[in-house]
């Protein structure tokens, strides 16, 4: 009884003591053919994207679901439910894309906002010197760097959080296209990702970008706003790539690298959601 009782503790006090800085984690280099796998996804990807894009009747990711399921997704939309999907994109041939050292999160994310409009959505979605306000607590800080009519560059601090705490200085290009009058869509990519030390503190310092504790690496975000129905139907696809799990220290950070990409869609999606909607209120 007592062996098991300090087996629990020994448990207990690794789940708590990385709740701090990382330290026990050591640092990897993102390597150029983990990079290149990653691009590599993106371009498949993209290609996808780009053909629904340019046809109406495919706009949304769920457009393209068989008849029943897709009346399905957009009822249980239209109820309140939030849409969370994990995607896979594969070669010409259908084969995995795998990325040496390094995993792939891909994630769909989608919501509808009755009563919206697609200027009110466009206008949430630019206001980056506020998204710190809606999207706390994982985005710290955020703000515009420029902008050139739709093209915009940002940055954002982001802190997350599962069984270890990881902070991230971050900074984007954004880009916004007009399909129609109820069609818009944007592509958002990282373009630093820095981990930082000791944030807030006077020792705060950044680790070399892309030889870090391999948290995430990049990100790139596909949304797609659609005006119907009586309000507005936002969809997200979230690329990221992070380390491979480490022999040895999966159980510390398998958890952070596998959940966080969902869970942090399903935070942006609810989060968006709700500041639309308390805006409509508040109008």
């Amino acid at each position: 009884m007592l062996a098991l009782q300090g087996q629990w503790l020994a448990i207990l006090l690794a789940l708590q003591l990385p709740t701090a800085p990382t330290r026990g984690v050591s640092n990897v280099e993102l390597k150029p053919e983990t990079a290149q796998a990653f691009d590599r996804y993106v371009q498949f990807t993209e290609a996808r994207i780009n053909g629904e894009v340019s046809t109406p009747e495919k706009f949304l990711y769920v457009d393209g679901y068989p008849p029943e399921r897709r009346a399905e997704a957009l009822s249980a939309l239209r109820r309140g439910e939030v849409l969370m999907e994990r995607l896979q994109t594969t070669d010409r041939t259908g084969q995995t894309i795998e990325a040496p050292g390094g995993l792939i999160h891909h994630w769909l994310g989608a919501v509808f906002v009755p009563g919206a409009t697609l200027q009110q959505t466009l206008a949430l979605m630019e206001d980056y010197n506020h998204h710190q306000d809606i999207y706390k607590p994982e985005v710290v800080r955020s703000r515009l760097l420029s902008r050139q009519n739709n093209d915009f560059k940002i940055f954002y601090r982001l802190r997350k959080k599962k069984v270890i705490t990881v902070t991230l200085d971050t900074n984007h290009d954004v880009h916004y296209f007009e399909v129609n009058s109820t069609r818009w869509y944007s592509r958002s990519y990282s373009t630093r990702i820095a981990e930082v030390d000791d944030p807030g503190t006077p020792n705060e310092r950044e680790k070399p970008v892309g030889h870090d504790g391999g948290f995430l690496w990049r990100i790139n975000s596909y949304w797609k706003f659609e005006a119907k129905d009586g309000g507005v139907y936002i969809e997200c696809e979230s690329i990221s790539l992070t380390r491979d799990i480490p022999t040895g220290l999966g159980w510390l950070i398998k958890p952070f690298v596998t959940s966080i990409p969902k869970d942090s869609l399903r935070m942006t999606m609810d989060s968006t959601r709700a500041a639309l909607e308390a805006g409509r209120k508040g109008s």
